[in-house]
């Protein structure tokens, strides 16, 4: 069994936030909190660490209460950028992320994706959920070991950017979820109203 000691958490707060008007998403308020607030308060308790993968208004993220790094890799390069961010700072033998904008992600979360990992012997455990009849993978919501940093340096370094192209060179699982309500994210301002 993972230990959650053994696991670092990184909130993905580091887009430029272009569906929403250009805001920065994280610190758009839910219910009257932060939404990388909500991440923070759910992922603490599953996790041994906490680090957040910002790319602007840092001071504003470090007011509530982690470390926050942002790209390693430069203009915004997206999720795996958070990815790679989050594997140079582990220190711990796995990284799990979540991104900043989906609130109600469930409570045992990480739990799952560690005993789905351990079960397959795999080396990534993404999200998957009902969609249209078929289960459809959310890889940001992804534990994997951190010993793949070198990997992960690898793939970013030859320009790739894709997180599916960079998890089909591992060994994957994908742990299913019933609820995909539990991932919905607020990509707009519209869905972070319906949220």
């Amino acid at each position: 069994m993972i230990d959650r000691d053994s696991i670092t958490g990184v909130i993905l707060a580091g887009g430029r936030g272009s569906r929403m008007g250009g805001v920065d998403k994280g610190l758009q308020n839910y219910q009257g909190i932060p939404l990388a607030m909500h991440a923070l308060l759910r992922l603490g308790p599953q996790v041994g660490q906490i680090l957040v993968n910002a790319n602007r208004n840092l001071a504003a993220y470090e007011s509530l209460g982690a470390p926050v790094w942002p790209d390693v890799l430069p203009d915004y390069a997206g999720p795996l950028a958070g990815f790679l961010t989050g594997l140079e700072h582990c220190e711990t033998p796995y990284l799990v992320t979540v991104p900043c904008d989906t609130p109600k992600f469930p409570e045992d979360l990480v739990a799952r994706l560690a005993s789905g990992l351990e079960a397959a012997d795999a080396e990534i455990a993404m999200v998957a959920t009902p969609q249209g009849g078929v289960m459809r993978t959310q890889p940001v919501f992804c534990l994997m070991k951190a010993e793949l940093l070198d990997s992960l340096v690898a793939f970013t370094a030859a320009g790739e950017r894709k997180i599916d192209k960079w998890t089909a060179t591992h060994r994957c699982v994908d742990v299913p979820f019933d609820d995909p309500a539990a991932f919905a994210g607020a990509n707009t301002l519209a869905e972070l109203q319906q949220l």
